[in-house]
């Protein structure tokens, strides 16, 4: 019988077990690791698992890049693709640190709780994004292809401007990088905001006398499931409901709402490698897609943590 086979390329030392879980899930047979690699490894890898089986098999094999580096993510996966001859193929999924399919979730979220309160989606709308690690970064570039005005919001001393800037390049976004190191910093951000998202580092509270100075704020989502929250006010199973804090009162997302749309969207493009028509090419753009179309399938229904 043929085993279908996912190959887990990371430059990391170890895989994650939450993403070999998942695929193991959605119906791989084997998921075999490699670990420690370098982009200019990946070539000769793919094309060693494209010509041991006959032409057109993609559906039966699978390449998944992860680590947590999204810029030698990226460089893999072009890598991946461009190794890619003739009718010779495989499916091709890239999600470091689960980056990708966490920043698809929150934007579809955003999208579909923005035009089902307001009518109004993302474009044009001024989004400040608090953290600037691979989630946040991804959010931000996803926000802006939808029409955002992004501000992505400096923390720490050690985020690395240039390299964000860099990765915005690549994908062809523009986003401002803006230091909100101080509460003042933080009070002119928010101020501003009209779509707040914190992904920052579990277990820091971002957010909270800063929001007495939301004058415009619609709507702010939190990924951190670790208390207390990034966002004050915010719930784990928020989803589309109104809360209020400081005297301001937004719509909320929290983290539960996003990891679950991120676990259907995981599972999902794993199986969507096995079935496509096509040898699957998946980068962030295309995850946020699929995102929506699990959306559209079930959706929104406001909800409030207990």
């Amino acid at each position: 019988m043929i085993k279908r086979i996912l190959y887990f390329l990371t430059p990391s030392e170890n895989i994650s077990p939450f993403d070999v879980t998942i695929a193991a899930d959605a119906g791989f047979d084997m998921v075999v690791p490699f670990t420690k690699l370098e982009p200019k490894q990946v070539s000769a890898m793919v094309q060693d698992a494209i010509f041991c089986r006959p032409p057109n098999r993609f559906n039966d094999t699978g390449i998944f890049i992860g680590g947590r580096d999204v810029h030698m993510a990226t460089d893999m996966f072009q890598n991946a693709k461009n190794a890619m001859v003739g009718p010779f193929k495989v499916g091709v999924f890239a999600d470091p640190n689960g980056a990708y399919t966490t920043s698809a979730s929150i934007v579809a979220l955003i999208e579909q709780v923005l035009n089902d309160k307001t009518s109004k989606g993302l474009l044009g709308r001024k989004v400040a994004i608090f953290g600037t690690g691979p989630v946040g970064l991804c959010t931000a570039i996803l926000a802006a292809q939808q029409g955002a005005i992004v501000k992505l919001c400096q923390l720490v001393a050690d985020d690395d401007e240039r390299s964000a800037q860099r990765f915005c390049e690549r994908y062809k976004t523009q986003v401002e990088w803006v230091s909100a190191q101080t509460n003042d910093e933080k009070d002119k951000v928010v101020r501003e905001a009209e779509i707040i998202i914190c992904a920052a580092r579990a277990g820091v509270r971002i957010l909270e006398g800063s929001l007495a100075h939301a004058e415009n704020l619609i709507l702010a989502a939190d990924t951190n499931a670790v208390p207390p929250s990034g966002v004050a006010g915010i719930g784990l199973n928020d989803l589309g409901v109104v809360v209020e804090v400081s005297g301001t009162s937004f719509l909320s997302i929290g983290p539960m709402a996003i990891g679950s749309l991120k676990y259907k969207t995981q599972f999902g493009l794993y199986e969507q490698i096995q079935k496509s028509s096509t040898a699957a090419l998946i980068d962030f753009p295309e995850a946020y897609e699929f995102a929506l179309s699990v959306l559209k399938q079930q959706p929104v229904k406001p909800e409030k943590s207990i």
